[in-house]
């Protein structure tokens, strides 16, 4: 047995009996189990109950012993002196704060048929635990479970983005900047992409935004790819030498060039193309980000993204790898997966910050126009009875594995709790 296992009781309620008796023999009634706390501190803030005839509100803490309230080194840790509660499975200790106070103890019981329904779920036969056991969850429920797990995954998303955001000083656009950059190199070149991108600023691409041509010198150069020396065609020749007085001029210094990878990636895929593809989008926007939170519709946004490239990459996928002639605009998984990782979140974050929630239902509803991805881990879903109809949902979904199926917090899950409480 694992305390989660209790913090799940507790938070239940679902411990024996209903009116408890501390060990003291003092009659304890529970008004309110407190809120559950996920960071360092006590299990429980806020709670409220009452012991005799004496009502207490501060926090619970609970352990497998009581013992384990000093093998934790709560004796002596002032941050557990409001414990009014010390809840437990088994009382093998009389407990006291920094203090010298001693702590109300309880110790609880539990239906057998839930630690039974527990023990049942977290043995994993499955690719997740409870996936021959989701028919017997109300779809309705799911889909209303997977809505709040959808505006998590985002939430976890903007987090990093709010940190990047605070070193800039509130600058949203060099902020939205480096993370557009880094999603156009998707897994395989994200730093490399993002490292050009923090050496180059945003205020020097903005100067020479109606060139095209002088945008690409600037990333190209930036990147560190005009280090071969038989270039066959004079336009790599322009830009290197067009790339040698930019960066006098601004003081640029490019990163190494051996950072990209090129090796087993589809020549569409190559960071040369996407810079391409990168350099086309600045040069459709007068200012990049002011441009983004005023469109409203897909088809604006798909205009944007999947702008075409300078014609010399009508015929290469690299500066001395010639390719048939092809337009080279982003492709439609490409542009969604920036939509999704990249714009949706950051127009959710401006909103949160601006006080603009049209801005926050605007970035769902892109997602709910978004067809839902198509991965393996979705194909699972969907063969255990959960099919995601949307972007919105397949990221749900995404986050489900990750946070709470991989690391088996089923106790933590709507879905876990519903299977372990439901009587059959």
């Amino acid at each position: 047995m694992k305390e989660d296992f209790l913090h799940f009781l507790w938070k239940t309620r679902l411990f024996e009996p209903s009116q408890p008796i501390t060990s003291e023999g003092e009659t304890i009634e529970i008004i309110h189990v407190g809120r559950h706390n996920i960071h360092a501190g006590p299990d429980f803030f806020d709670a409220r109950i009452r012991i005799d005839k004496t009502y207490w509100a501060g926090n619970v803490e609970i352990h497998l012993r009581a013992s384990d309230w000093n093998r934790h080194g709560h004796q002596t840790d002032p941050l557990y002196n409001n414990t009014i509660l010390h809840v437990v499975a088994d009382n093998d200790a009389m407990i006291r704060n920094s203090a010298g106070y001693t702590i109300p103890t309880l110790e609880i019981g539990w239906p057998l048929w839930i630690e039974f329904k527990y023990k049942a779920l977290m043995q994993k036969h499955d690719w997740v635990n409870c996936a021959s056991q989701l028919n017997k969850i109300d779809p309705f429920r799911i889909r209303f479970f997977l809505n709040g797990l959808a505006i998590e995954r985002l939430q976890k998303k903007i987090g990093s983005m709010e940190a990047l955001l605070e070193v800039s000083k509130g600058d949203w656009s060099e902020t939205f900047y480096l993370f557009l950059a880094r999603s156009y190199g998707f897994r395989q070149n994200g730093d490399p992409f993002e490292m050009m991108a923090r050496s180059l600023p945003l205020s020097v691409l903005q100067k020479h935004k109606d060139r095209l041509f002088q945008l690409e010198a600037l990333l190209f150069g930036q990147a560190g790819l005009f280090h071969e020396s038989l270039f066959l065609d004079e336009y790599p020749l322009a830009l290197k030498k067009e790339h040698e007085f930019l960066s006098v001029k601004y003081g640029l210094r490019p990163i190494a060039g051996h950072l990209w990878k090129f090796m087993r990636m589809h020549p569409l895929n190559f960071p040369t193309i996407r810079l391409a593809q990168f350099a086309g989008v600045l040069h459709r926007c007068n200012t990049l980000f002011s441009t983004i939170i005023k469109l409203e519709h897909m088809a604006d946004y798909r205009s944007l993204f999947r702008a075409e490239t300078s014609s010399f990459w009508d015929d290469h996928y690299t500066f001395l790898k010639e390719s048939g002639h092809q337009k080279k605009a982003m492709g439609e998984d490409s542009f969604q997966l920036i939509l999704v990782n990249v714009l949706v979140p950051f127009l959710f974050l401006y909103g949160e910050h601006n006080n603009k929630p049209e801005l926050k239902e605007h970035a769902l509803k892109i997602m709910e126009e978004l067809p839902a991805e198509n991965n393996t881990l979705l194909r699972h879903w969907s063969a255990a009875g959960i099919q995601a109809f949307n972007a919105l949902e397949s990221q749900a979904l995404i986050h489900l594995h990750h946070e709470y199926c991989e690391p088996r917090r089923c106790l933590e899950c709507t879905i876990g709790q519903k299977l372990i409480t439901h009587m059959e």
